[in-house]
């Protein structure tokens, strides 16, 4: 194949725009493959393939026909069928006082037949070339060959009164029949209403970047050629999958992991998922097992958040649009919704599969399960049914590409949907923006909340201990968020109050939340000289950890011999050492 020539426009598609390649800095690569191509020999010597279009007939000199099973030295004829060869290889042999001739699959088949031994030279046999296409070759065919190319095409350039009488469509008159202009000037034949008409261009492809040459850039040139139009106007190059290590997997190594396994023992969505998440724009992804177990506890927590649900009243919604809301947390969660899919869709529009897989994966754990389950838990009136089914409904649909099995059965669970699947249920269209008051009030809720929490887990503080949060100074509006949200912090913090003070009692343990100061008085709570001296020994210790670590860092003979896992594993050390010394700091320095 005189490959050179197929190149020009696949090159041009790519400078021109009528191919982005994603990431860009592939294009090199590209432009280096295409621009140095040699000669393709599509000629293969296996099994299975497509057989090469070629048959050859006999030789015939001073009314002598002479077979050659090479072929090197016999007329050839190539075709699209026998039918076509049969009417070239009539046009050839008449000329020599041949009536006719007969096709054959192979050589073999001519020397049993008839044809070879004794029919006075009336009939010569025709055989077809024995080997096949380079599978590279037939894998370039993909984009269209799939699609029922030829057959659904009209009236192509060198395909003789069309292959499958197919409607002639001119999408642009502006090339000539022989030749090739990626872009906006194309002109491509094609059958109305065929698949092929439909999916060709087709917008993105995703593929692995060690078959950039060997097969994308192959599809370009031949879509190009054949269909006179890119096969596609996006190619997105991925990574390749290797060992927890970084090392490429190899089976003499034994680091191989069977995909089938991980899917037996944690299922398909949370395989998927990882994948997904961990795909940067052609990084490579060190397949952790912990990460796809982590996903797996994430399509639990889903299941487990459904079940809460329906256990509550809350079923499918009615509505793509969200409902109307008058309660702070739900008109807080509609916004959320309406901010995640604004991430998912930026993502999405810039080929992030990792942040958009962020951006769900947090939502849907974090925002929804966590905390809006948690602050709407024992309060579940009709509106809160209402939103809580309509944003867990959004959820389903935005995770459904990364994990389409349990969104699809969740779905269909939560109730009657009229035989709508998830699969085709519209994208979310929330028709709703983020209430500003509502979304402050909350988040500032959560934020409180979590330090509350985190007090009292650094301090040992027991669940049993009510903790009074002390509004500092002159601040009536911070006060009037604690009486707002008292029930709130009653059953999710344990606390009681609020209380005004000019200054921070004696004994009081303090957090800032946005600017703002709120100490609780520990006197009786705990024995705060007792927690003084625990904390203070447990910041020598880590202090004395981290240090040791990193004079270990610090020597050169350390980093030069060690295994670079031990290297590895001793950085981790010396940062959760010192990142819990300064914890605990900051534990000593709230109890004054």
């Amino acid at each position: 194949v005189d490959a050179k020539t197929l190149a020009g426009p696949a090159i041009e598609a790519v400078r021109s725009g009528a191919i982005k390649v994603v990431p860009q800095s592939w294009e090199k690569t590209w432009f280096q493959w295409l621009e140095n191509i040699q000669p393709w020999c599509v000629s293969r010597q296996l099994w299975w393939g497509h057989r090469i279009p070629a048959w050859y007939g006999p030789t015939v000199t001073n009314e002598k026909v002479s077979y050659d099973f090479s072929g090197q030295t016999c007329p050839t004829f190539v075709g699209f069928d026998e039918v076509e060869v049969s009417r070239q290889a009539e046009a050839h042999y008449a000329q020599l006082g041949f009536k006719g001739v007969a096709v054959f699959g192979s050589f073999e088949a001519v020397i049993e037949s008839e044809i070879f031994g004794d029919n006075s030279g009336q009939i010569v046999g025709l055989w077809r070339d024995p080997d096949v296409l380079d599978t590279w070759f037939s894998s370039a065919l993909w984009p269209f060959g799939t699609l029922g190319w030829p057959d659904a095409l009209g009236s192509p350039p060198g395909l003789p009164g069309g292959a499958g009488g197919g409607v002639l469509r001119e999408e642009s008159a502006n090339i000539d029949d022989e030749g090739a202009t990626p872009g906006p000037s194309t002109k491509a034949w094609r059958g109305e209403g065929s698949l092929l008409a439909k999916h060709y261009p087709n917008d993105v492809l995703i593929s692995g970047f060690d078959i950039l040459f060997f097969w994308d850039a192959r599809m370009a040139m031949q879509g190009l050629h054949f269909m006179k139009e890119v096969p596609w106007k996006t190619l997105y190059l991925h990574g390749l999958v290797r060992a927890p290590d970084g090392s490429k997997m190899s089976k003499s190594k034994g680091n191989t992991v069977d995909p089938l396994g991980l899917i037996d023992q944690y299922g398909a969505d949370a395989l998927r998922f990882t994948l997904a998440a961990m795909e940067s724009q052609g990084r490579d992804i060190k397949l952790d097992e912990k990460r796809v177990e982590g996903y797996r506890n994430f399509a639990t927590k889903l299941w487990n958040a459904a079940r809460f649900l329906q256990g509550n009243g809350v079923g499918a919604s009615a509505s793509v649009a969200a409902p109307a809301a008058t309660i702070a947390v739900n008109k807080w969660i509609i916004g959320e919704v309406v901010e995640t899919l604004a991430k998912l869709d930026a993502a999405f529009a810039d080929l992030r599969y990792d942040a958009m897989a962020d951006a769900i994966y947090h939502f849907a754990w974090g925002t929804y399960c966590d905390w809006y389950i948690e602050l709407v838990k024992g309060a579940f009136d009709d509106e809160t049914r209402s939103v809580a089914g309509w944003a867990f409904d959004q959820i389903l649909v935005m995770l459904h590409p990364f994990m389409p099995f349990i969104t699809e059965e969740l779905w269909d669970k939560m109730g009657a949907r009229g035989g709508h699947l998830l699969i085709h249920a519209r994208w979310p269209e929330p028709e709703a923006d983020a209430d500003q008051p509502a979304t402050f009030f909350v988040n500032w809720q959560i934020e409180v909340v979590s330090a509350v929490r985190n007090l009292r887990a650094e301090m040992n503080i027991p669940w049993t201990v009510e903790l009074t949060p002390t509004v500092i100074g002159d601040d009536p509006g911070l006060l009037k968020l604690f009486e707002d949200g008292q029930q709130t912090f009653a059953r999710l913090a344990k606390l009681t109050g609020p209380q005004v003070l000019e200054k921070v009692p004696d004994n009081a343990a303090q957090i800032v939340i946005r600017n703002a100061t709120i100490a609780f008085p520990l006197d009786g709570a705990i024995d705060l000289d007792a927690e003084r001296a625990r904390i203070t020994k447990g910041i020598e210790a880590a202090t004395k950890e981290a240090e040791s670590v990193g004079k270990r860092l610090d020597n050169p003979a350390f980093i030069e011999r060690a295994k670079p896992e031990a290297i590895a594993k001793a950085r981790e050390d010396f940062a959760e050492k010192s990142a819990e010394a300064e914890r605990l700091r900051a534990a000593l320095a709230r109890l004054g």
